[in-house]
């Protein structure tokens, strides 16, 4: 029986969820939710996830609403080995590191830079949060120094899923430039690599930087 996915394809998070659940052969009931109409905010999907937050997974009786846990979830249940999320410690950590990088300082940081913008509080990014998100993306460039995927392996794992997903739409908004070698030859990679990238990633990542570019107003 396939999972229910709540989603919108222009929200990188659920975008990551569709590349894992390809990854590991999992059929998902898609259920969009139009974030632009606060479709979230109807009682029946505040019923299902009291946080209203997309994406969101349903199970069986296990309903999960953050994106890095969904993906590991689904990984841990359904992937046919351990190549996506090592079982290995020493490997495990690695790929932990990246998916904590990426909730609590790429995605924190790109939250700041972006949520006065969306509110209408602000017309264009704060310099200082400009900086900060780039600080953040100098470090990240630093990590895919020398390798080939995030984590350090030969192969995708979970952790180049939910990253690429969030990278690629910072790509397509503009804020990741020429300089970032590493990064833009990691992201080249990952297209190459994934099943069903440009169907469950590419579009999404266009109307991602279509809408924030529309967002920012030079004054």
């Amino acid at each position: 029986m396939p999972l229910d996915l709540y989603y919108h394809p222009v929200s990188p998070y659920c975008r990551s969820v569709l590349l894992t659940a390809r990854a590991v052969g999992v059929d998902l009931n898609l259920k969009k939710i139009d974030l632009f109409n606060k479709e979230q905010l109807k009682p029946e999907f505040v019923a299902v996830n009291p946080q209203h937050t997309v994406p969101t997974l349903v199970d069986g009786d296990l309903t999960l609403w953050e994106s890095r846990v969904i993906c590991t979830y689904l990984v841990n249940k359904y992937g046919k080995d351990d190549s996506l999320y090592p079982k290995d410690p020493k490997a495990r950590a690695k790929v932990d590191a990246i998916l904590h990088f990426d909730i609590g300082t790429l995605a924190a940081r790109w939250a700041q830079l972006i949520q006065p913008i969306k509110s209408g509080k602000a017309k264009k990014p704060c310099q200082e949060h400009v900086d900060k998100l780039h600080e953040a993306l100098e470090w990240l460039d630093g990590f895919l120094k020398g390798v080939k995927f995030a984590a350090g392996t030969d192969h995708v794992t979970v952790a180049d899923l939910v990253l690429v997903a969030n990278v690629s739409s910072y790509q397509a908004a503009g804020f990741i430039v020429e300089h970032y070698v590493n990064i833009n030859s990691w992201i080249a990679k990952c297209k190459q690599a994934m099943d069903g990238y440009e169907e469950l990633n590419g579009e999404g990542v266009k109307s991602f930087g279509d809408f924030v570019k529309s967002m920012i107003k030079d004054e």
